[in-house]
């Protein structure tokens, strides 16, 4: 029987430091033994699943997910590595997006043009906006037939004028992170309905204003989020759009329910 491992020895084989050992330890992921002087021993069991918690972390999971995985009741790995593939790919956009803003800047440095700090950042804000716009633009084009793209030129300009989008945008991000964390759950469970009130109260500004052919084009530009997620960064993840339809779903009991979009 292999003798349990002092905290030092765990150290070396996992290259881990105490301070992470504890943390790990106060997470609820390792469970140690005690000597009688409270020294800290690690059996086969520990020394795996942290070992474990070391490779799940280089391919990117929380905590909070390594701890699901680690349990002993049966965990979803299918949709939690689809999920993180679908982190991965936000991220991977992310650095795309950031690498064409500092081209365009580096461009502007080439050209001899004085370039600042305080020159920089409105740069960087500027050319954002202006790519999040085209980028918005090539995506919906896909989607949006003649009719609602006229639709969104009409309707638009008849929103509030004391509407904040960077709030509203704010509350999407906001609700749509406490949606990520709570997967995968029962769509017809208490805590999915609240999450789909939560979500349909953000989207009445804009079915106030919707039409079904705004509506539809929206709807089916949602449903192909992963075919287009590299070009734009999408407000939430094809995994938070899928199970608010199933929630609207389970509460119509329809087969297919529409359930608008979110922040543009």
């Amino acid at each position: 029987m292999e003798q349990p491992l002092s905290i030092s020895e765990v150290i070396r084989r996992t290259g881990l430091t105490a301070r992470a050992l504890r943390f790990y330890e106060a997470r609820g992921l390792v469970q140690p033994l005690r000597t009688a002087s409270e020294r800290r021993l690690y059996g086969p069991g520990e020394l795996a699943r942290l070992n474990a918690v070391v490779a799940l972390k280089r391919a990117g999971f929380s905590l909070a997910q390594i701890g699901a995985m680690l349990k002993r009741s049966p965990v979803n790995l299918g949709r939690l590595v689809a999920a993180q593939i679908a982190a991965l790919d936000l991220r991977e956009a992310e650095i795309a997006e950031a690498r064409k803003l500092l081209q365009a800047v580096q461009s502007s440095i080439d050209r001899g043009e004085p370039i600042d700090v305080a020159t920089l950042c409105s740069l960087i804000r500027s050319g954002e906006t202006m790519m999040e716009q085209e980028n918005w633009k090539t995506v919906s084009d896909r989607y949006l037939s003649e009719e609602a793209k006229a639709d969104f030129a009409r309707t638009m300009p008849q929103m509030a004028t004391d509407f904040d989008q960077a709030a509203h945008n704010a509350k999407w991000a906001d609700l749509t992170a406490r949606i990520e964390a709570a997967l995968p759950m029962d769509p017809a469970s208490p805590e999915a309905r609240a999450f789909h009130d939560e979500w349909q109260a953000l989207l009445a500004p804009f079915k106030a204003i919707a039409t079904p052919a705004m509506m539809q084009g929206v709807g089916k530009m949602y449903d192909n989020i992963d075919a287009w997620k590299g070009e734009q960064k999408p407000p939430f993840s094809s995994e938070v759009w899928a199970f608010i339809k199933s929630v609207g779903a389970a509460r119509s009991g329809a087969q297919r329910v529409g359930t608008g979009w979110g922040p543009e």
